[in-house]
Formats: structure tokens, sequence, C-alpha cells
């Protein structure tokens, strides 16, 4: 870049374009600096220690929500954080199990799979050759 300048102006106007440069940025900064204090005399004195950088979404975030008196960190994890009702539906899950155990019939705890367990040895049951 400083290159390009000393190719396009000279060595010669290096210093004045040089002086240029920073009276201009200075002007820009007491003019940003005077715009500042204007706005925290029009606010009132409640907004003193008021600082435009605070309005950036990134600072905001970090002042007022991570190291501020309101919600920290921790507490947005925790309320994000699903395993805490994953815990409470499996526990339901298995109480409805057990239930369901201690109702059903007593077989050892397993379900009968055959048909006379099922059916009885002196019950009927129909058969329909045409279904299977």
């Amino acid at each position: 870049m400083g290159l390009l300048v000393v190719l396009l102006f000279g060595p010669d106007k290096l210093p004045e374009i040089i002086q240029n440069v920073v009276g201009f940025l200075r002007k820009v900064r007491e003019f940003s600096d005077s715009a500042k204090q204007e706005v925290r005399s029009e606010l009132g004195p409640q907004f003193k220690d008021f600082e435009f950088e605070d309005l950036h979404p990134k600072t905001f975030i970090r002042k007022h929500v991570l190291d501020g008196e309101g919600l920290g960190i921790d507490e947005i994890r925790g309320a994000l954080d699903p395993r805490a009702e994953l815990s409470e539906v499996a526990d339901a899950v298995r109480g409805a199990a057990r239930a369901e155990e201690n109702t059903a019939p007593t077989t050892g705890g397993r379900t009968p799979l055959s048909k006379e367990a099922a059916t009885g040895p002196d019950t009927y049951t129909a058969f329909d050759p045409d279904a299977t």
C-alpha cells in the first residue's frame, strides 16, 4: 500500500499527503467526540456513563446477559439442556412398565407365546384355512 502511494504521488509529495490524511482523521475524531458529548448532554445526567460501544449487539449481550445481574451463561445452558426433561420422561416410562409388570399374568415375568398358554388347553379356536 505504501509503495503504491509513493508510486502515485512521488516521494516529494508524500509528507504533504500524510499530513493531510492525519489532519482529516483528527477532524473526524473530533467531530465524533463532539457528537457523542452532545448526545450525552441531551440524554441527561442519568446517562453520563453511557457508552456508544455498548449498542453493538455482541457488547450488549456480553455486558447485560453474560456478565450482568440478569441471566448468566449457566442459567441459559441449564434452560436449554434437555437432559432433565428426558430423565423425567424415562422415569415415567419406567414407572408405567413396572405397573404393567405388576398387572400382567404371572408367567415368570414373560408374556406367554404358545397357543396353549394363551387360549388354554380345553378351549377351541376357529381355524380359517383361507385366511392364511
